[in-house]
């Protein structure tokens, strides 16, 4: 077996469950679970219909490079979310959701063989990034994240002799967990420093559409273009599990730096996981829509209206830039936080501790949890009531 495995974390799932595992909660309350950020608004009906009207896909081997149907879909759309002409034929990849992509990508772009390469990541972050990183034979390095630096990553605080061996840079905006955006100044900084040391960015951006009111977050690859640049050592990472409510479909896609998608394609191609033409039929349809999308994001909102105002009656909490999480200030430790309000009011929420590591003398997510209003409504509403009661008593 790899020796790289044993350098895996456990999921921060794995180690609530082992956090929970002696504890009996109330049973006189109904359970809510807003720990995982998984949608849960029903899937739109047209996704639906297009699944059934192309079962006849599964006839068929996929290709690769997937269709020039939903390629071009996927172009249209960057064209009207972001104002960017992406050439479908060169520089769109379809993938089976952004997950396994960010994953592949790693080990699709470093080279071991350059002496310890080093993949940077937001810290906090999505758990991908360090275990691509580790079974990609690099060194992950963590760049904190905390609140005086708007949740963004402190890339003045990465030594140079770091900087010297970093192969890729994972950027998450909207941010998992805190849903900071990251600005034109911050990515122009981050442009500058991979014109300098060559290293390859990979921005996921599957949060970017559930936001507030009317301002956009602003995408890695509209930056470049806002900064007159062409997308040279840039990709980004979509996908339909957030923006259309359909996590089950697996379905996103790559884009970017031409020479680099190349090169990801003939990975992907022995890789052995093409997008089946079924998923394909519906993924185009589904880029192709915005009113579904429309809806999706009202809902959200109405959500983070009601819930955050009765939060902030007890918690140092405020609206996220963008994405479905609250990332709330909590006093003490996250974990027993965590831990004592599952018992006391059968609430399930993340401690921020578990979603970062220790690094340069702290760890960024401690004294935080991650709130995922995901549930109904009304769902989310009594779980926030239930933890303001908790946090009253404490």
């Amino acid at each position: 077996m790899s020796p790289n495995l044993a350098q895996l974390h456990p999921y921060p799932f794995q180690k609530l469950r082992q956090l929970f595992a002696d504890i009996t909660p109330n049973p006189s309350l109904k359970p809510i679970n807003l720990s995982i950020g998984e949608p849960k608004h029903p899937t739109p009906q047209l996704i639906k219909d297009a699944l059934v009207a192309n079962f006849d896909g599964l006839s068929a081997y996929p290709a690769t490079q997937g269709s020039e149907a939903l390629r071009g879909a996927i172009s249209r759309w960057a064209l009207r979310r972001y104002g960017i002409n992406l050439n479908p034929a060169t520089e769109v990849l379809p993938v089976n959701g952004s997950r396994e992509a960010l994953f592949a990508f790693a080990q699709a772009i470093v080279d071991p063989s350059a002496g310890k390469p080093v993949v940077l990541s937001p810290n906090p972050f999505y758990q991908i990034y360090e275990g691509a990183a580790l079974l990609a034979n690099a060194e992950p390095y963590y760049v904190n994240c905390t609140a005086a630096n708007r949740f963004q990553p402190d890339w003045d605080a990465v030594p140079e002799q770091v900087w010297a061996r970093t192969q890729l840079v994972f950027v998450c905006s909207p941010g998992n967990p805190t849903g900071a955006v990251a600005s034109i100044d911050d990515w122009a900084r981050l442009f500058a420093l991979s014109d300098r040391h060559g290293f390859v960015i990979a921005s996921d951006e599957c949060y970017s559409e559930i936001y507030f009111g009317t301002e956009k977050p602003l995408g890695g690859l509209e930056a470049a273009v806002k900064l007159g640049r062409d997308f040279k050592n840039l990709v980004m990472f979509s996908s339909l599990s957030k923006r259309s409510n359909v996590p089950g479909l697996r379905s996103g896609f790559v884009a970017g730096d031409a020479a680099l998608m190349a090169q990801f394609l003939l990975y992907r191609t022995y890789h052995g996981c093409a997008m089946s033409p079924t998923i394909q039929a519906a993924s185009a349809v589904a880029w192709d829509d915005e009113q579904h999308v429309e809806d999706n994001r009202r809902q959200y909102a109405a959500k983070f209206e009601s819930v955050t105002p009765r939060l902030k009656t007890a918690q140092d909490v405020s609206l996220p830039d963008a994405s479905f999480y609250l990332w709330a200030k909590v006093p003490g430790d996250d974990a027993e936080f965590a831990r004592r309000l599952y018992q006391q009011e059968h609430v399930t929420v993340l401690p921020g501790s578990f979603l970062a590591r220790d690094a340069h003398g702290l760890n960024p997510g401690a004294g935080y949890i991650r709130i995922a209003l995901v549930a109904p409504q009304e769902e989310c509403l009594e779980a926030a009531d239930r933890i303001v009661r908790f946090a009253q008593s404490l």
